[in-house]
């Protein structure tokens, strides 16, 4: 057990203010340079996977362009020559447009499974269901001693 009335003395004025110093560094430690290191890899991933889609996105549009230029050539000879260019550009719109919207799209509020249960100041007042209330168990009778 510890003494009273050192227990009771306050703790020297350099050491308080070094405790201090060490709380409020193991704070900032966890409150944002956790947090930002997380950020950091979460957006790493995210630029990686952009970067990664784009690639994917103009691989896809240059085939697309070299198949009507190669095997349409008969359709997009002398003056069609640009359809091709426009049809890739077209389509690449497109699809930009359908990702833009839903990536921004919002969500419909959900009705919730369960209705919440009224409020304990609610003015009115609903008996509950005859389902909800449960049945009562009938009485268990004591046996009789049927000793001789």
């Amino acid at each position: 057990m510890l003494n009273p009335a050192v227990a009771d003395k306050p703790a020297p004025i350099p050491q308080a203010v070094a405790e201090l110093w060490e709380l409020v560094v193991a704070y900032f430690k966890q409150e944002t340079t956790e947090p930002l290191k997380n950020l950091g890899r979460v957006v790493g991933f995210g630029l990686a996977g952009s970067l990664l889609l784009g690639i994917g996105v103009m691989f896809v549009a240059i085939g697309a362009l070299r198949f009507l230029q190669h095997d349409l050539a008969d359709t997009f000879d002398g003056n069609w020559s640009f359809a091709p260019y426009l049809i890739v550009i077209v389509l690449l719109l497109v699809t930009a447009a359908l990702v833009f919207t839903l990536g921004t799209r919002t969500k419909a509020p959900t009705t919730p499974s369960h209705p919440e249960p009224a409020s304990a100041t609610s003015a009115t007042w609903t008996p509950p269901t005859p389902a909800a209330v449960p049945t009562p168990t009938p009485p268990v009778r004591p046996m009789k001693d049927v000793r001789p």
